[in-house]
């Protein structure tokens, strides 16, 4: 028994004539004919009485037309889905982002950008660099977003994409540098500082910077990520160099965070983000599709902030373990 005999079946079943039935298949009634032959053939049954012309169903009939129409009502749900798996309209997403971006902007681009209401399903994970990496390692996520490594070395479990952008300072509204255009490191001479830990590659660069310009660095606050220490910015009670992506929490739509400003910094020191997706997973063109948007998406963001967003691809062979 294949497709074309069942929906001969349920043509004639469902038709007020062979000849009808035909019509709706776009087939020629003796094929009708010769489909319903071969499948009384394969029961070793009769499904209909002839009557001339007519067909007139058996009671085996009318319970093989039951299955028949369970049957070519899945075979056209399985085709539906197909094409919205071939178009990227449905399908299963599993992504991770590090705290900064998953508290908001990532989430809100994935609502913007899925219809969960379409056959679309996402997990979304929060977690820290390191883990997101290990999930791209073991090839249990589409894809996710984080930190960058130290080192420029790839991982051969996983592909990784570095987008690079000016980091910025964050000071309370009322701080005597927010009179300045650009703040540089040589103004923070002894201020009040909240930092990520001394081991992030950004907080490595900052200080290295400090050192070189002979200016003393006052940590007064440390955190995982910006997000707790824009508080204590807002509270008056030191500055931050924060990553720009951090910045759109403080002056993007639906800020998160009052009483702080912005300044760009005159010393062009960079942060560092990554895409990784896994190497040997099959990415499904819903998977793909979105990573490119998002990665699109931070450029764009990065770039309306002036923060001179910049991409590239690690290509050599090697092991990452150095992350934040």
């Amino acid at each position: 028994m294949n497709v074309s005999q069942i929906a001969a079946f349920h043509a004639v079943m469902t038709s007020a004539s062979l000849s009808d039935a035909a019509r709706k298949l776009g087939r020629t009634q003796p094929a009708v004919s010769a489909a319903i032959k071969n499948l009384e053939d394969q029961f070793g049954l009769r499904l209909f009485q002839r009557e001339g012309r007519k067909l007139v169903p058996l009671p085996e009939a009318h319970y093989l037309h039951a299955e028949a129409e369970a049957i070519l009502t899945r075979l056209s749900r399985v085709k539906h889905t197909m094409r919205s798996l071939v178009d990227g309209r449905s399908g299963k997403l599993n992504v991770a982002a590090m705290p900064g971006p998953v508290s908001m902007l990532f989430p809100k681009f994935l609502a913007d950008r899925l219809d969960t209401g379409n056959d679309v399903s996402v997990s979304i994970l929060a977690r820290t660099s390191n883990q997101i990496a290990e999930l791209a390692r073991a090839q249990s996520i589409d894809f996710g977003f984080a930190d960058a490594p130290e080192t420029k070395d790839a991982e051969n479990l996983y592909h990784t994409e570095v987008i690079s952008a000016e980091v910025m300072l964050a000071l309370p509204a009322d701080h005597p540098l927010a009179k300045l255009d650009r703040v540089s490191v040589t103004d923070l001479n002894a201020v009040p500082m909240g930092t990520l830990p001394a081991t992030h590659a950004h907080q490595t660069e900052l200080l290295a910077t400090f050192e070189e310009k002979g200016v003393v660095f006052r940590k007064t606050v440390e955190s995982q990520t910006f997000l707790p220490i824009l508080h204590f910015v807002a509270a008056g009670q030191c500055c931050s160099v924060v990553d720009p992506l951090t910045v759109l929490l403080v002056k993007g739509e639906g800020a998160m965070v009052d009483g702080i400003e912005i300044r760009p910094m005159v010393e062009k020191l960079r942060y560092r983000y990554a895409i990784f997706s896994p190497r040997y997973r099959p990415a499904s063109l819903l998977a793909d599709e979105t990573r490119v948007a998002w990665r699109d998406a931070v450029l764009q963001q990065l770039q309306d902030l002036q923060a001179d967003p910049k991409t590239e691809e690690v290509i050599h062979e090697g092991a990452d373990k150095s992350f934040s």
